[in-house]
């Protein structure tokens, strides 16, 4: 069922197009991620469906009620969230429940659920000023979902954390899409590609690819072969195998190359073959698909 529906959503500032009429569905149950260079408008279109920003023109339209407002359906963490240090935890999210209009009793019940479910339960009473980075984001992640929106809005919610902290969020971000829609942007496409049901590629204000994760990788999907060598003397052989009809691209990245075919059975079976003839020194060989990476620098390049 459809949750959320944008129409033609358009944001200026004075001269410049920061969103330039992009138009996508969010379906309910899905987790969905939203990627972009920087500048793409990742976070001008994520302030504008949490209410942070008017649209310049466009229409947002939430399941289930004619209402401008939909804030009350929505939770929204920011990239860099902002705390106050004095409060504790705990008061921090009961502050945040009362302003959701969640009555104090429900409220304090709220804060002990989600305190306990983020890892935060023992540290309920400590001033956040104390908190780590990663305590944090998972206070605010709480915070976000402290009135029960039905959508959870993150824009870039691992980018400022160490791998474990990255970890303990992403882990988070699995349970909670069984049970609330997610749209959350992220640099780090291997987490898109690892936890997303449907993604959105943005670039220069405009929605470039959209549509569910493995409709859109098998779309896009291209056989390639990657050879690891052991020495970037060995690169100076791919420069002469462009000549052949089998090859369409190749992409050298230090001692890596990925080599793009139209006919892998036959260009495989070619390239082991010159590789074995000149004796070329090479520490893998192996067929891969073409990953989310892979796509977001095609639709990048553009």
């Amino acid at each position: 069922m459809e949750l959320l529906s944008v129409t033609d959503l358009v944001k200026k500032f004075g001269d410049t197009n920061a969103v330039n009429g992009i138009t996508f569905n969010i379906e309910e149950g899905r987790c969905v991620s939203l990627l972009g260079s920087n500048g793409a408008g990742k976070t001008t279109a994520l302030k504008m469906l949490s209410g942070l920003l008017e649209p310049t023109s466009g229409s947002i339209y939430f399941q289930g009620t004619k209402q401008r407002d939909i804030r009350k359906y929505i939770g929204y963490l920011p990239q860099y969230p902002a705390f106050f240090n004095w409060m504790s935890g705990k008061e921090f999210l009961i502050f945040a429940a009362e302003l959701a209009k969640v009555n104090r009793k429900e409220a304090e019940k709220r804060s002990e659920e989600l305190l306990e479910r983020v890892g935060l339960l023992d540290a309920r009473k400590r001033k956040i000023g104390g908190y780590s980075g990663g305590m944090k984001q998972r206070l605010g992640l709480a915070q976000a979902l402290i009135h029960r929106p039905k959508l959870l809005i993150l824009d870039e919610p691992v980018s400022a954390l160490d791998p474990l902290g990255r970890r303990e969020v992403l882990d988070m971000m699995r349970e909670i899409k069984q049970e609330t829609t997610i749209l959350f942007s992220t640099h780090v496409l291997h987490d898109a590609q690892e936890i997303s049901d449907d993604i959105l590629i943005m670039n220069n204000g405009e929605i470039a690819i959209s549509g569910e994760l493995e409709t859109v990788m098998e779309q896009y999907r291209k056989p390639i072969i990657r050879i690891e060598f052991e020495s970037a003397e060995s690169l100076e052989w791919l420069n002469r195998i462009e000549i052949y009809s089998f090859v369409s691209v190749v992409n050298i990245q230090g001692n890596v190359a990925s080599i793009e075919l139209t006919d892998m059975e036959y260009g495989r079976q070619i390239l082991l073959e010159e590789i074995v003839n000149q004796r070329l020194p090479i520490r893998k060989f192996e067929l891969v698909q073409t990953t989310l990476e892979d796509l977001f620098m095609e639709v990048v390049k553009a």
